[in-house]
């Protein structure tokens, strides 16, 4: 670090410190906006104020001098992350004898939110995890994941949920849902008001759903799957099975997060054989271009790589615990301390969520699925570069993918930053429509549009194949911000592909594929442990 950088950061930091002290002897400290440090009991308490504004000072000195060190951009940003854990974790807002308004808590409860906060502690030791929503109060098939349907089809890997229509008709083209198997399917059917899942069978889609199996440690048949397995036997099979049920050689696929990226690698191979089997896709929040991977890069080096594959590359699981504490530790105020506070030291029981509850609801992969999508898409970024891998015995070339393309990125998305989604466009050699929603990698996608929140970005029509900007800042400053969600967006846009409107058949499956069993299914209520 430059010493004079480094002298004016001290210097700096000494003179809003000396600041703080006289305002606190003046009694003239602040109110902070800090959720953290909020409450009204921290402005009653001078020294506690004190201590608030002491930390906060700390945490801005350390990230300036991070930013100022002579580092690689890849140390620093593995840098600014530690020093995100650190500080975050040290907040004085996260210790029972710092916090006045936990504090409070307890002298009004008479002792009440400390006994409670002590239960709730053991409660979530024994379930190994931080509760961040009354878990209680939600059902997968009772109150989530309740659009009616049946199973009919599966094997080891999917069950296939064919949903009933909800209107007299429908259109002709079937759509195929592929949601991460990464995580639980039902994010795109939580409740009846913010289902995508609801909404589409709503306006008259013929909707399928891929319900990826949840392996458990007894699960022999799966501790060895790989990438090609979950796409030979996964997003090909069910296509295959959605195509024959409805006799439609090409239907519309949809592709959500890391299913988006099983798909795409999926079509380009059965390209490769000279199958033609989308008319259209929709990836929403994916990532085929893996050279900007945000916050997760910190994860990502040659010796992660290496102990993962030697660990669990030849079978075994990727538990479903350390994907979820991974992602939560993204964001730790809002997803682990924020509990904490909440749930042990004012003795608080969380709010229901539903979309907490999915996100509670983790699942485990497969080893040798993860450590190839590990080192072959955030490490090596092999997946976009034409012939650089085999998929199913043939090169991959995601160039071959020609059909009509819907691409949606999330503005504040951590997980897949919106300009990597937006890479995509210089991927798919059809015609695309780009798409960005307000919001993060949830909660932009789950926007309902009944509720006409948030809004988004789009410029006018279907742009032909390489007539959109290279750059994402440049299209961004041609595109028009919409109110509200981007659901009938994308609704219109589909429609186009969807082929005419036929009577709606009350009996879901075929001869060949008769219903097993109602939706959700068995697949989707296996929980990780």
């Amino acid at each position: 670090m430059d010493p004079a950088v480094l002298q004016a950061i001290q210097d700096e930091f000494l003179q809003e410190w000396g600041g703080l002290m006289d305002a606190a002897r003046q009694g003239a400290l602040p109110a902070l906006k800090d959720r953290r440090f909020a409450a009204e009991a921290w402005q009653q308490s001078q020294p506690h104020l004190l201590l608030a504004h002491l930390y906060l000072l700390s945490t801005r000195t350390l990230k300036r001098m991070a930013d100022a060190a002579d580092l690689g951009e890849s140390t620093r940003q593995r840098l600014h992350f530690a020093l995100m854990q650190w500080t975050d974790a040290l907040a004085p807002s996260n210790f029972l004898a710092l916090n006045p308004d936990a504090l409070q808590s307890m002298i009004d409860s008479k002792g009440a939110s400390l006994q409670a906060g002590l239960t709730n502690f053991l409660q979530d030791v024994g379930r190994r995890r931080i509760s961040q929503t009354d878990e209680s109060q939600f059902e997968v098939g009772g109150n989530v994941a309740t659009t009616p349907g049946q199973i009919v089809y599966e094997n080891r890997f999917f069950q296939l949920i064919q949903y009933a229509p909800q209107t007299d008709k429908v259109y002709e083209r079937p759509l195929l849902f592929v949601p991460p198997c990464i995580n639980k399917y039902y994010i795109l059917d939580l409740q009846q008001h913010n289902s995508l899942v609801r909404h589409a069978v709503e306006q008259g889609h013929r909707l399928f759903l891929v319900s990826w199996r949840n392996p458990l440690p007894e699960d022999q048949d799966l501790l060895s799957a790989t990438w090609d397995d979950y796409i030979e036997q996964g997003v090909l099979e069910a296509i295959r099975v959605v195509s024959d049920i409805t006799a439609q050689p090409r239907i519309n696929i949809l592709g959500f997060c890391v299913g988006g990226t099983l798909l795409a690698s999926a079509l380009a191979l059965a390209k490769t054989r000279g199958q033609d089997l989308a008319e259209s896709i929709t990836l929403l929040t994916t990532m085929l271009d893996f050279s900007d991977t945000g916050i997760l890069d910190v994860f990502v080096d040659e010796t992660h790589t290496r102990l993962r594959e030697q660990t669990i590359g030849q079978g075994g699981l990727l538990s479903a615990q350390e994907l979820a504490t991974t992602f939560s530790f993204l964001r730790p105020n809002e997803l682990v301390w924020n509990y904490v506070v909440g749930n042990y030291l004012k003795g608080e029981s969380p709010k229901a969520f539903d979309l907490l509850y999915w996100n509670s609801d983790s699942t485990n992969l497969p080893g040798p699925f993860f450590t190839w999508y590990f080192r072959n898409t955030y490490l090596e970024n092999n997946l976009c570069q034409p012939g650089r891998l085999s998929v199913g015995g043939q090169p991959q070339d995601l160039r071959l993918l020609d059909m009509p393309a819907y691409v949606f990125g999330s503005r504040e998305d951590h997980i897949v930053p919106w300009k990597t989604a937006y890479l995509n466009t210089g991927i798919l050699q059809g015609p695309i429509r780009f798409v960005l929603g307000a919001s993060g990698h949830i909660a932009g996608v789950i926007n309902p549009a009944a509720s006409n929140k948030r809004s988004y970005w789009a410029e006018e029509g279907t742009a032909e194949p390489g007539s959109l900007p290279q750059q994402a800042d440049d299209w961004f400053a041609g595109a028009a911000e919409h109110p509200g969600s981007w659901w009938p967006d994308w609704m219109n846009w589909l429609s186009g592909y969807a082929g005419k409107q036929v009577a709606a058949k009350k009996r879901l499956g075929s001869s060949a594929y008769p219903p097993i069993e109602p939706a959700p299914g068995r697949y989707v209520k296996v929980r990780a442990v």
